[in-house]
């Protein structure tokens, strides 16, 4: 009778991740005008990425609708279909909690989108202001550079919170 009573399982969330080329990761910033918006550029093959990557579940547990954090994946290397590495990065998004947040797999080759983005390797993550243009960019070159140490989200946070603060 005890087991009448109890409340029923339920079943857990699932994060749902997309496939998308970068015009595609550009229309979505698009469309949160207004707010500010934070993309993780990341890999399951990077350890500081795997790290760092709950820490974008936090600044979104933290400011809610305030702001759009989107996580992409680069993990495609050109090698079989883009398709094909779906299952092992929604794991990962599933064990880390990522289902509030918006995933996507990108569908071009990783050399290229460094090429195109002028990135060095991931992590990398991209603040943008409500207005949709892009206020900092966190990556290897710019920690170097600017931090003189690697960036963390705490970084991201301190960039996100002058932004809301405006």
């Amino acid at each position: 009778m005890a087991g009448f009573l109890a409340a029923p399982a339920r079943a857990q969330e699932k994060a749902t991740l997309r496939l998308v080329d970068l015009a595609g990761l550009e229309a979505e910033i698009a469309k949160h005008a207004g707010k500010v918006v934070v993309v993780d550029c990341w890999s399951t093959s990077c350890p500081p990425c795997v790290k760092e990557f709950p820490r974008l579940i936090e600044l979104q547990k933290l400011h809610g609708d305030k702001v759009a954090c989107i996580s992409i994946s680069f993990d495609y290397e050109g090698i079989d279909a883009a398709e094909d590495l779906v299952p092992p990065v929604e794991k990962f998004l599933d064990t880390v909690g990522a289902e509030r947040i918006v995933n996507f797999l990108c569908t071009e080759e990783a050399d290229v989108v460094y090429r195109k983005l002028d990135l060095v390797s991931v992590p990398a993550v991209y603040v943008y202001g409500g207005d949709g243009a892009l206020v900092r960019r966190f990556d290897e070159d710019d920690a170097t550079k600017r931090l003189k140490r690697p960036f963390t989200y705490d970084d991201v946070n301190e960039a996100v919170g002058a932004l809301l603060a405006e």
